[in-house]
């Protein structure tokens, strides 16, 4: 099983969260921006590359303000997921002046939009990771707690 590097966008404007929107067979679901870092990339470098290509957005990269991990076997999704070890940066973001998200290019496996969720609404979500959610939704009570171990 190898470890994969994943980089995540964490972006708030308006009390929304900017989440890139996909269907399987269980329905909608939401996730952050971003994708696997590529050997050769700093993790600003693939965030801003994964950003071009599912939110059609240049981003400024701040601060790492979440790391978490996803184990597939230890997950609902073990059947599809079993030999999956991944590591989640997730770094606080704002979008390019005058830009306004979109479907990009090089959209995710199954994306079929992007949508702006209501911070107050995250639990009404089927949003990855489900487990921080609630933390999610919180962000201006922050106690910086960084990583979060394996949790989906």
């Amino acid at each position: 099983m190898k470890i994969r590097n994943s980089v995540k966008a964490f972006i708030i404007e308006n009390s929304r969260l900017l989440t890139i929107k996909g269907i399987d067979p269980i329905g909608n679901y939401y996730l952050l921006p971003g994708g696997g870092q590529r050997p050769g990339e700093t993790m600003h470098q693939t965030l801003q590359r994964e950003c071009l290509e599912e939110i059609n957005c240049n981003v400024k990269v701040e601060d790492l303000i979440f790391v978490r991990e996803y184990i597939g076997r230890n997950h609902e999704f073990a059947e599809y997921d079993k030999d999956t070890h991944q590591i989640e940066y997730i770094f606080l973001c704002k979008l390019s002046s005058n830009c306004t998200p979109k479907i990009g290019k090089v959209p995710d496996n199954n994306q079929v939009d992007i949508e702006w969720l209501e911070l107050k609404k995250l639990t009404n979500y089927r949003l990855y990771p489900q487990e921080m959610r609630k933390t999610f939704s919180e962000f201006h009570k922050w106690k910086h707690k960084i990583y979060y171990g394996d949790i989906n």
